[in-house]
């Protein structure tokens, strides 16, 4: 009896060694993959390029009726289609840089110091060179003379007044003042546009602005120049709105969010507020809101006109917008699915290598759809075709995999995010129009990145929303190739005395200058 109880307690204490042995391999395993994370953050590099090795490419994928199969020629393709190409012979020199017809000219003409006036003139030699007059600060003096009338001439005038029944006018005489756009500031159009360019374009913080003028014996406080910044934004915040209704008419959008610090006033220190940016794929639409939080209450507001596809990463929020909006149908992104098999190479390198492979074939499609040149309508039919069996494929491999993995190892929680979005990213297959993946919304929020590094923090909650503005206004004439500063310089003249109705003709994709 005292035998069977002792061999029960050692059985029970091997189970719970066994037991805390694998707790601490797992803990080991995250803990190891989270390292590796951090040390990919600080040296490695940021891409996600997969590039399949001949031995990972001899794979053979069946399930069922569909067979995803990589031979080793292949893969010696995809090698070669991310080596940098060697430049021919025949590209090696190009000639010299070519300078453009439609820049002004200043001809400067040498004559011999002989007397040519008994000679022919055979020909010439021209060199163009590039020059260039750095910016500088002028002084626009407006002079309006005062006249006074003689005695004969204002009775006159008031006679003419009578008979056009029209009151009277005084003895002085002088112009009106023409129409200006900002009439209180010491500030012209197009020193505000110089400033609204270098900071929100060209990424420069308001105090080197300030330095660039004093270099021309200009002192300009910090504070007059974020005044000068708020009564240029003012005039264009009707615009915004404009531009923020038709935007959320769209059917289709991609969104996602990043960092601003906010200076609170009488804190001394920053909030964290959020920049959140969308774009809309199909019209080459841009947008920025900004938000003091990460909740989903502001985006709610306005997405609650929205009616059509939303395309996000996996943030939490979005999948809240989309229980609560039922107009809102939500897709995932294909390019964060991959990010975690990325990151879980060094924890499981098969299976990573096999999930990247998969949705390797599913880009393939893509580029053979922009190679092609396809429409929308014949992308959908290509993706039918080609990527819908790869998906199924790949959706039954994750749910086998999964149950042969540790739930809370890196490669467990790759295939455990990439199950719970198979659903939603399957919409991007019966649409050609949807991307498979949100990089584009990620690309226009680059910018507020570099202006972020130069910049640091909004000086304001007031002056964060007039930053979203600002970089979606800007946005939206890089998408769609206008010179921000032209037509800054023709908005800012113009939207004062524009009609509400006539707003949108002042957005970039429909603006033409006055001739």
């Amino acid at each position: 009896m005292q035998a069977a109880n002792f061999n029960n307690i050692s059985l029970c204490n091997c189970q719970s060694t066994q037991l805390v042995f694998e707790q601490l391999l797992t803990e080991n395993a995250l803990l190891k993959s989270r390292i590796e994370w951090f040390e990919r953050q600080i040296y490695g590099q940021k891409q996600e390029r997969f590039v399949a090795s001949e031995t990972s490419a001899q794979l053979c994928l069946e399930f069922g009726d569909v067979v995803v199969k990589v031979a080793p020629e292949d893969a010696k393709q995809i090698i070669a289609a991310h080596e940098r190409a060697k430049q021919s012979r025949e590209n090696a020199h190009k000639g010299r840089l070519p300078i453009p017809a439609g820049l002004p000219r200043v001809e400067e003409v040498i004559e011999p110091a002989e007397d040519t006036s008994e000679m022919t003139r055979i020909g010439e030699d021209v060199t163009e060179i590039l020059e260039i007059t750095p910016g500088r600060v002028w002084v626009r003096r407006i002079v309006r003379p005062r006249y006074a009338r003689t005695n004969v001439a204002q009775q006159e005038a008031e006679a003419q007044a009578d008979a056009a029944g029209a009151p009277a006018s005084g003895q002085i005489v002088q112009a009106p003042l023409p129409p200006m756009a900002f009439p209180r500031l010491k500030a012209g159009v197009s020193m505000l546009v110089h400033i609204l360019v270098s900071k929100y374009v060209d990424h420069l913080p308001l105090y080197r602005i300030a330095q660039q003028f004093a270099r021309d014996q200009l002192k300009i406080p910090d504070s007059t120049l974020g005044n000068w910044v708020a009564a240029a934004c003012e005039h264009l915040a009707p615009l915004y709105k404009v531009y923020e209704a038709l935007f959320f008419s769209s059917n289709y959008l991609q969104m996602d969010e990043t960092t601003l610090k906010v200076l609170e006033e009488g804190k001394g220190k920053c909030h964290l507020g959020y920049l959140w940016a969308a774009f809309d794929p199909v019209l080459q639409y841009p947008f920025f809101f900004y938000q003091t939080g990460r909740d989903h209450k502001h985006p709610k507001k306005l997405l609650e006109r929205f009616n059509g596809v939303l395309q996000t990463d996996g943030y939490a929020v979005y999948e809240t917008l989309d229980s609560k909006l039922p107009n809102l149908h939500l897709t995932s992104c294909m390019a964060h699915i991959r990010r975690g098999f990325f990151e879980a190479k060094s924890n499981d390198e098969n299976r990573a290598n096999t999930a990247l492979i998969f949705i390797q074939q599913l880009y393939k499609v893509e580029q053979e759809a922009r190679e092609r040149q396809l429409s929308n309508h014949e992308r959908g039919q290509l993706r039918i075709e080609k990527s819908s069996g790869i998906y199924v494929a790949f959706k039954k491999w994750c749910q086998d995999e999964y149950m042969k993995v540790l739930p809370q190892s890196a490669i467990g929680k790759a295939i455990a995010y990439a199950l719970r979005r198979m659903n939603n990213m399957a919409l991007y297959l019966t649409n050609g129009a949807i991307e498979i993946d949100n990089n584009l919304v990620e690309n226009i929020i680059r910018p507020v990145a570099l202006g972020r590094k130069n910049f640091l923090f909004a000086g304001s909650h007031e002056a964060a929303q007039r930053t979203a503005m600002l970089y979606t206004l800007f946005a939206l004439c890089k998408h769609h190739q206008v010179n921000p500063v032209e037509w800054l310089n023709d908005v800012l003249n113009r939207i004062t005395f524009t009609k509400p109705s006539q707003l949108s003709e002042l957005l970039p994709p429909y603006w033409k200058p006055l001739a």
